[in-house]
């Protein structure tokens, strides 16, 4: 009788699947933990704003969502909050990402309300508030009084999460020398992650070391995959 071949060693269908709610949880490690513990009982005891900032591609904006999430923040994307009524944010938690996009007039305006009983502020940037231009003396002074917590970028713990949830939605289950190769070699953001898994997805191959080398000696040779510019927060 012939042996069935392994699953890892079975071509594969191309086939995408949702994660089940809660199986993507945020992992939490040295890179992020201040930021966490920053925002896990903010803004109970007090409002106010605080921000957190660090590279694209670090994970701050997924750790902003769900801090979005668990206080029923209104999430503002960018330049758009010029486009409110403020008296629709007074008295309550507003996540403003990126919060670099937004004139100074809307952000003095945004920080003025986090000050009212039930708001708070949280600014999502690659930079903290403090290095930030003002023309406004009065939004200078408030840029530099903001509590700002660092999300540095991914280490092996948050990347090899995120390696593992993206072979997981597609139903992949790559060779177990596949993550820690992949870990020394691709950039290390959230965003390159995805971009690695996607190729190697397309390929319709199992994915084993050998081919994961292909992929991104491929993406070496063509500048992809790592130091990129564009990849978002």
């Amino acid at each position: 009788m012939t042996a069935r071949p392994s699953s890892a060693d079975q071509m594969r269908l191309p086939l995408q699947r949702d994660l089940p709610d809660g199986a993507e949880g945020f992992v939490v490690s040295d890179c992020n933990r201040a930021a966490v513990e920053a925002l896990a009982d903010w803004p109970n005891l007090i409002g106010g704003v605080v921000a957190i900032c660090g590279p694209a591609g670090c994970g701050k904006s997924r750790l902003a969502q769900v801090w979005a999430e668990r206080v029923g923040a209104v999430a503002i994307h960018g330049a758009e909050a010029a486009l409110i009524d403020p008296l629709e944010l007074d008295g309550r938690p507003v996540l403003l990402d990126p919060a670099r996009d937004v004139d100074d007039e809307t952000l003095f305006h945004l920080i003025n309300l986090a000050q009212a009983p039930g708001g708070a502020l949280l600014l999502v940037a690659r930079s903290a508030p403090s290095s930030w231009e003002a023309a406004l003396p009065d939004l200078r002074s408030r840029l530099d009084a903001i509590r700002t917590f660092p999300v540095e970028a991914p280490d092996d713990a948050v990347l090899t999460a995120i390696l593992e949830a993206r072979f997981a939605e597609r139903g992949i289950r790559p060779q177990k020398d596949v993550i820690p190769y992949l870990l020394r070699r691709i950039d290390r953001s959230a965003a390159a992650a995805a971009d690695v898994v996607e190729r190697l997805d397309a390929l319709h191959k199992p994915v084993t070391r050998a081919l994961a080398r292909a992929v991104v000696e491929g993406s070496e040779e063509s500048g992809e995959l790592f130091d990129r510019a564009d990849l978002p927060d």
